[in-house]
């Protein structure tokens, strides 16, 4: 039979660094911009623990600036419901995103170096939409994750989602649920090349899962019928599938969709290292532990 092992779900909080440090916030609904004085919320950016057995890629040849800044990559995904687009800035000054803000569920890794006491900051235009205090910074051979969302259906107050992905050999994937409303929905995972009799498997939300190379489909199943997205997992790569939308109390609300990063190319999949998916079995199993602060 197939298997699917999951790392355990994290708390409430849906962080996976740790919770947010909330206060009272005001009712603003997202027709303006949003309030600069929404809550900052600070996270310890530590390192994901590799399974026992896994293998890691080799370390990649980087070094501390003068600062003492790691450089790394840092994936960012917008999962904020909100027309406007959203710029990353590193402290005051330092634009992260030179492509382009961010639109309402994209993701895109970004080249940068941070150290402790680092500052992100999330803007729309000249209005800070909230800050990520960094307060310590993982191995340089590591993605950092950090999603931005809606914290609530009432105000437009941010919260944060964040994990750091270890370098290893095969593929894995955060699921990460961000939507706000009372509508629940089940998201499972199943191969897509096998059309006769497709095996499919849960995925838990605020989880880690790995993934051995092959294609497969995304499902999840809402009150308004199922949504479906592709993933073509690749060796080595890390993954982000995450739930987005909200069902705002003011403002206009956002359905429930599904959003997965990287799309990869499935002409990649002969060029991966590795042995080849089984046919007959969605082979998954773990190989990180979310840490919780």
């Amino acid at each position: 039979s197939s298997s699917f092992n999951l790392v355990k779900s994290l708390h409430a909080c849906r962080t996976f660094f740790g919770c947010s440090t909330s206060s009272s916030y005001p009712r603003v609904y997202p027709r303006s911009v949003p309030s600069a004085e929404m809550t900052r919320v600070v996270f310890a950016l530590l390192s994901a623990l590799a399974s026992a057995g896994a293998l890691r890629k080799d370390s990649i040849d980087t070094s501390l600036d003068r600062t003492g800044a790691t450089k790394l990559t840092l994936r960012v995904c917008n999962a904020y419901p909100y027309e406007a687009q959203l710029d990353v800035y590193r402290g005051k000054s330092e634009k992260l995103t030179e492509k382009g803000p961010l639109a309402y569920r994209s993701c895109e890794d970004l080249q940068t170096k941070l150290k402790p006491g680092d500052k992100l900051e999330f803007r729309v235009g000249a209005a800070n939409a909230g800050t990520f205090s960094v307060s310590e910074v993982p191995d340089h051979n590591n993605l950092l994750l950090l999603v931005i969302y809606r914290h609530d259906t009432v105000s437009t107050q941010v919260s944060f989602a964040s994990h750091v992905f270890s370098r290893l050999m095969n593929a894995q994937a955060a699921v990460i649920d961000t939507y706000r409303g009372k509508e629940t929905a089940k998201l499972s995972i199943k191969d897509a090349r096998e059309k006769s009799h497709p095996r499919d498997e849960d995925l838990r939300y605020n989880s880690v899962v790995a993934l051995n190379k092959g294609e497969y489909q995304v499902v999840m199943k809402t009150a308004e019928g199922p949504v479906y997205r592709n993933l073509v997992a690749l060796n080595g790569e890390s993954y982000v599938i995450l739930r987005t939308g909200v069902a705002a109390q003011g403002g206009p609300s956002y359905s429930e969709d599904l959003v997965v990063f990287p799309q990869s190319d499935a002409r990649e999949l002969e060029k991966s290292g590795g042995a080849s998916l089984a046919v007959t079995s969605l082979a998954l199993a773990v190989v990180a532990k979310a840490l919780f602060a």
